[in-house]
């Protein structure tokens, strides 16, 4: 069995303990994504039942991050599936949500206090970035020190916690892998930021330009209203939170690209995931690098 099988089997089993078949049942109903955080306690940390088992808990408590945030978006759909939210109800998506932030916690405690401490800690940062994100929602705004701040916290965080309790199982220098995930978690969220306005729905496995119509005002929106005269402020700001024709959608996409706006996002993401890797190859650790250039170079 690979160890990603092996990851998944020992979500399985965690779940498994509440001896309830519909939580069993709704657990099999998630989508899986792309289990980064999985794979980078693996390649850190080794492939040790004590690895497997943090990179199980890890993912069960990003999992419950996405139930919440379905739910906080009024998503209907998460990685091409139809979200827990939109097929079950949102009662049941939060309350499965919190079972599985629950599980997670339990099990976290048989690890060593600061590795438990360094992954409770960014979940307080993650409920507070989402908090975050709802209040920055409410309007269009320019703000990109307070986006950048809220990324790092909804999404970098958890994975900044992943890379250094990896580092910390296996004595390397926790510093160092935290650093690497802080960047790889912000670079990932300005890179979906872009492919949200760049990519089909059908590649994205969600609606284009969702983001915007539900009233985010993400990087590139940031950098596209500094760049615009006034005319195309007013434009951009008319369009903000309301739902987008193709035509309207297609005005965007070309003045990103016009303005520049677009690499401009793209070139703060590089520098970030350049950083990153110079930090893992100066370890040896090829492999961690390489998750950062594919990350980046992604397109969906």
């Amino acid at each position: 069995m690979d160890t990603l099988k092996r990851v998944e089997s020992m979500m399985r089993r965690f779940v498994g303990e509440m001896e309830s078949e519909e939580i069993e049942r709704l657990f099999e109903n998630l989508p899986h994504g792309k289990r980064l955080r999985a794979k980078l306690v693996l390649k850190i940390a080794g492939e040790s039942d004590d690895a497997v088992a943090l990179a199980a808990i890890i993912e069960m408590i990003h999992a419950a991050s996405l139930l919440h945030d379905d739910v906080i978006d009024d998503a209907t759909v998460r990685r091409g599936v139809a979200s827990l939210n939109a097929t079950e109800g949102s009662k049941q998506a939060v309350m499965m949500g919190d079972i599985l932030y629950s599980k997670g916690f339990e099990k976290l405690v048989a690890y060593d206090r600061k590795i438990a401490s360094k992954i409770a800690s960014s979940v307080t940062q993650l409920s507070i970035g989402e908090m975050a994100d709802v209040r920055l929602s409410k309007r269009f705004h320019t703000d990109s020190d307070a986006y950048m701040r809220m990324i790092y916290q909804k999404t970098a965080a958890l994975i900044e916690a992943t890379a250094a309790t990896a580092a910390m199982l296996v004595g390397k220098d926790a510093q160092i892998y935290a650093i690497y995930g802080r960047n790889l978690g912000i670079a990932f969220q300005i890179v979906d930021d872009i492919l949200d306005i760049t990519q089909s729905s059908e590649r994205l496995g969600k609606p284009a330009m969702h983001d915007f119509e539900e009233g985010k005002t993400t990087l590139p929106y940031i950098y596209l209203y500094e760049l615009l005269d006034e005319n195309g402020r007013r434009r951009l700001k008319s369009l903000h939170a309301k739902r987008l024709d193709e035509e309207q959608k297609e005005w965007i996409r070309s003045v990103m690209e016009e303005t520049g706006a677009l690499r401009k996002a793209y070139l703060h993401a590089k520098e970030l995931g350049d950083e990153a890797v110079t930090l893992m190859q100066g370890v040896g650790e090829d492999s961690l690098a390489d998750i950062v250039t594919a990350m980046i170079e992604r397109k969906f």
